[in-house]
C-alpha cells in the first residue's frame, strides 16, 4: 500500500513539473511570434517609406490648403 501512494506521489509530481515545462514553452512560442511579426512590420514599413513619405506629404498639403 505504501508503495502504491509513493507511486502515486511520484506520478503526479511528475506530471505537475510537465505541465509547468510546457506553459514555458508556449510562452516562448508567443514571444518567437510577436518577434517575428515586429520583424516583419519593420521591414515592410522600411521597404514603403517612400511612398508612405508621398502620401503623408500629399494630407498634409491638402490639409494645409483647406
Amino acid at each position: 500500500m505504501l508503495q502504491l501512494m509513493n507511486r502515486m506521489a511520484c506520478c503526479v509530481a511528475d506530471r505537475r513539473n510537465r505541465l509547468l515545462s510546457q506553459r514555458g514553452q508556449g510562452l516562448v512560442e508567443y514571444g518567437l511570434i510577436l518577434v517575428l511579426v515586429a520583424v516583419a512590420v519593420v521591414v515592410a514599413l522600411t521597404a514603403l517609406s517612400g511612398q508612405l513619405n508621398t502620401i503623408f506629404d500629399t494630407v498634409q498639403n491638402d490639409l494645409s490648403s483647406a
